[in-house]
């Protein structure tokens, strides 16, 4: 297995291949996962003064990637394959927190779980599990 990358690597990478990721940080990297935090800003409010689905969606398929980067190596070239979200409560304008921890991490397939929340509140806002295609001949 590969070397466990840390955050501010992960983070480093996440931005090099993804410039419009600039307010996603990568907080930590877990003995399972990561956790990523979304900036969220007035462009991702959407009506009824709430934080957007697709932010949430975001947040999701971000923290995967950390996760799968940090403990899967370090190729990019690794992609969504498919992701379910389902949203739990209204969230209040705040950063999003998102926890991915990884279910399955094979040959070619890694599989997550994320739970979302508003920073400041224990309370779920989404929860999403996905899967990445992963480039064939790494590891």
């Amino acid at each position: 297995m590969a070397q466990i990358m840390d955050a501010t690597q992960i983070q480093a990478l996440i931005r090099s291949g993804l410039p419009a990721a600039s307010g996603v940080f990568v907080e930590a990297v877990t003995e399972d996962g990561a956790r990523v935090r979304v900036a969220v800003d007035d462009s991702m409010k959407r009506p009824g003064n709430t934080v957007s689905g697709p932010t949430l969606f975001a947040a999701a398929d971000t923290a995967m990637y950390a996760a799968i980067l940090a403990h899967g190596g370090a190729d990019a070239l690794a992609v969504t394959t498919d992701t379910s979200i389902h949203f739990l409560r209204k969230p209040p304008i705040a950063d999003v927190i998102a926890s991915a921890r990884i279910i399955k991490l094979g040959k070619r397939l890694a599989v997550c779980a994320v739970e979302l929340r508003s920073a400041g509140s224990d309370a779920l806002v989404a929860h999403a599990t996905g899967s990445y295609s992963l480039p064939p001949g790494r590891g």
